[in-house]
């Protein structure tokens, strides 16, 4: 069962017109947000992130956030997994083939759901494995757009090189990866680039950031030079389906002593803690 503009169906039967400016141009945002336990994890700021990205592009937000939070909510309850993964995604709507933005089109709106896939437990116990690439996306990366045959390009290097992601330096300098912010550790501090047009504003950088805060872990946003990522004690990449995984080999070199280290595992356990506090305060609500 899927959403598409003010209806639920099938996704056998959702249909979207040709001329739709998100099939044409990539003209549209979108946002992945994770559910456990039917419970969306951190729903408030992916919406804001939403906001933040339709405002940027001049995209006419079709809902407000109360509206947003009950159709998500009502696509989860229409899952039969617990576990899900909600897309959504808002383009410009339909309008002839025309550079300028039309004045009078509708957006479309679409959202689905899946089971949630989350780095398997072997894979957080052993590490990752991930290659590098210069960062020669567009300058707005901040912008979740669906245009993303940039980061489909770096992800595929990792991809035909059996790794699972990309870290990407521009100007030799940290940015991101191609699906995740990346993180560092360097003699037991965490190092991570600060948010800017070069990065995605990351909800899982936020949780990451507030969890070491918490914990009274040392956390520095600033840049990072690429030798210094080469030199890392440990790596970490961060997104909504990886949480915080542990990257153990760099093209192919191994990262510090090439298993996940003891600040990772630290982290992963803060995370998963911190999930099941948002799970049971979720299901409260949901039951009050």
């Amino acid at each position: 069962m899927v959403f598409l503009n003010g209806k639920f169906m099938p996704i056998e039967e959702a249909r979207v017109p040709v001329l739709d400016r998100g099939f044409i141009f990539g003209d549209g945002v979108y946002e992945l947000v994770p559910v456990y336990s039917r419970v969306p994890f951190r729903l408030d700021e992916h919406l804001a992130r939403l906001e933040r990205s339709l405002a940027a592009v001049r995209i006419r937000n079709p809902y407000s956030r109360a509206e947003w939070r009950d159709i998500i909510l009502q696509l989860v309850a229409k899952q039969p997994f617990e576990d899900q993964g909600v897309y959504f995604q808002v383009t410009r709507g339909v309008a002839k083939r025309d550079h300028a933005f039309p004045r009078d089109a509708a957006p479309t709106v679409f959202l689905m759901s899946n089971p949630l896939t989350c780095p398997p437990r072997e894979l957080v116990e052993r590490g990752a494995a991930a290659v590098t690439a210069v960062d020669d996306r567009w300058l707005h990366c901040d912008i979740k757009s669906i245009s993303l045959i940039g980061n489909c390009l770096l992800r595929q290097a990792s991809a035909d090189a059996g790794a699972t992601e990309t870290i990407l330096f521009r100007d030799a300098k940290l940015t991101e990866a191609s699906a995740s912010n990346v993180f560092m550790v360097k003699q037991g501090v965490i190092l991570s680039p600060p948010k800017s047009n070069l990065i995605l504003p990351g909800i899982t950088y936020d949780v990451i950031a507030e969890l070491a805060q918490g914990a009274g872990l040392p956390l520095e946003f600033r840049a990072v030079a690429e030798a210094e990522v080469r030199a890392a004690d440990e790596l970490w990449v961060t997104s909504s389906s990886k949480e915080v995984l542990a990257i153990v080999s760099l093209d192919g070199r191994p990262v510090g002593d090439g298993k996940p280290g003891p600040m990772f595992r630290r982290m992963y356990a803060l995370y998963q803690e911190f999930k099941q506090k948002v799970m049971r305060a979720g299901k409260e609500r949901q039951a009050a």
